[in-house]
């Protein structure tokens, strides 16, 4: 009785850990003005919640005009990207008085950002079963 108790909870773990697989999310950065400040990451997990609510934030360190942050154990799903470059490391987006940014954005699949933000549709990606590499370009 006690072999079949823990076979079936082996089988159990073994389907619940096969659920959650994880990977991870390598973003590259590139095309800064200078090293000044820091870079700023959002993952998005929905169209909802897209450039409004963070997934999940990271702050990267700019070397040569050039920065890389890594999202680990995220799971399988749609996600989307968007960055920023915090010159003056206050915390925030600046934007002039019509709310355009005055320091640097881009968005995963380097969406463009025309009359607005960019859209869910252009900077979704799908992670599924593997670690997968962005190139952002500012």
């Amino acid at each position: 009785m006690k072999q079949l108790i823990f076979g079936l909870l082996l089988t159990i773990t073994s389907f619940v850990s096969a659920q959650t697989d994880t990977q991870d999310i390598i973003v590259n950065i590139s095309n800064f003005d200078s090293n000044e400040g820091k870079i700023m990451v959002a993952l998005y997990d929905s169209e909802d919640t897209f450039l409004k609510t963070v997934k999940k934030g990271m702050i990267g360190v700019i070397e040569n005009k050039t920065s890389t942050v890594t999202f680990k154990n995220i799971p399988d799903g749609i996600y989307a990207i968007s960055v920023f470059h915090d010159e003056d490391n206050n915390g925030k987006l600046e934007t002039n008085f019509l709310g355009i940014p005055k320091e640097d954005t881009g968005t995963s699949n380097n969406a463009p950002a025309r009359f607005g933000p960019p859209k869910w549709e252009d900077a979704k990606f799908i992670i599924k079963g593997k670690s997968i590499t962005l190139n952002i370009k500012l």
